[in-house]
């Protein structure tokens, strides 16, 4: 019989080339000298996988697959923080999911080849969800951009019965309506919905799931409820900001984590808010994910 493992996470990796910029972000036609570069593994499940590995749970990312340009730069930095990927797919005829990102301290530009990734003429570069794996883990964390591939993840989990955290989807979308939790990003909330009062948007997700909801403001308090409970605030925590590329990848990284514990809902916002403020000391994630004893130094010990 296969063994249980922590979690399971589907969704997007990827390996990030970061430039760190000397100063502020350049306007148009000016200039702006590069400080640092750095080729790490990224996106959300990349970002999250490591986070999870380093607070000591057993996780298997699937999702996109490997490629020639991508895959011994990510297995090596997967292998030194203990993530399991037997379970990630390779495709020697692909180059991989990469992107580019300029960071500044307080702001990240991401540039990418995503919107050709996600169209059909490529054919799919992601492997699709299994019952099997599913079935094994304790938690699992669904990345909503799979198409109807992410949409059948969260079916499979409500199916197995697995609680599943989720990010910027849909109130529609099955990824909301079975998740245990899900996490709409200001960006997303935005971007998705511009003329809406955000109380009015927070009353149509509760309507449409049994989780928690949560909206998150950046550096202002974020929101979060249940359906038939009250709105609920947390201020994030003060720290000196290194940079904010994966702040919302380690937020949900650490709900996750909340929900692996057991903690109550209280308990899971104040530690996912510690684990993204210690992301946001130092940079970048993947090469200095923080401990366990780091975030509860932070945070006060979470019971």
């Amino acid at each position: 019989m296969d063994k249980k493992f922590d979690v399971y996470l589907y969704g997007i990796t990827v390996l990030s080339t970061i430039h760190r910029l000397k100063g502020p972000y350049p306007g148009a036609d000016s200039y702006q000298e590069i400080h640092k570069t750095f080729v790490v593994p990224g996106g959300e499940t990349g970002n999250a996988a490591i986070l999870l590995a380093r607070l000591g749970l057993q996780v298997r990312p699937e999702g996109t697959l490997l490629g020639r340009e991508t895959k011994e730069t990510i297995l090596g930095f997967y292998r030194r923080w203990g993530v399991d990927l037997s379970g990630a797919g390779f495709d020697p005829g692909f180059e991989g999911w990469k992107d580019l990102v300029l960071v500044d301290g307080k702001h990240r530009t991401v540039f990418g080849w995503f919107g050709r990734r996600f169209s059909k003429e490529g054919g799919r570069k992601w492997s699709l969800p299994k019952s099997s794996v599913i079935r094994r883990a304790v938690v699992v964390s669904i990345d909503p951009y799979l198409a109807e591939d992410s949409e059948k993840a969260a079916r499979l989990c409500h199916a197995a019965g697995k609680p599943f955290v989720t990010l910027d989807c849909p109130p529609e979308s099955d990824c909301h309506r079975y998740c245990a939790v899900n996490i709409l990003s200001r960006e997303f909330l935005n971007r998705s919905f511009p003329k809406m009062n955000p109380r009015k948007m927070m009353a149509k997700y509760l309507s449409r799931s049994n989780g928690l909801t949560l909206f998150t403001f950046g550096s202002k308090p974020l929101w979060y409820a249940r359906p038939g409970g009250i709105l609920r605030r947390f201020a994030p925590f003060k720290v000196k900001v290194s940079g904010t590329l994966g702040a919302g990848d380690s937020f949900r990284a650490g709900m996750v984590y909340g929900l692996w514990r057991g903690w109550n809902d209280e308990q899971c916002v104040r530690f996912s808010a510690g684990l993204a403020a210690c992301v946001c000391r130092r940079f970048p994630v993947a090469q200095y994910p923080p401990t366990l004893q780091e975030v509860f130094r932070l945070t006060g010990k979470i019971e």
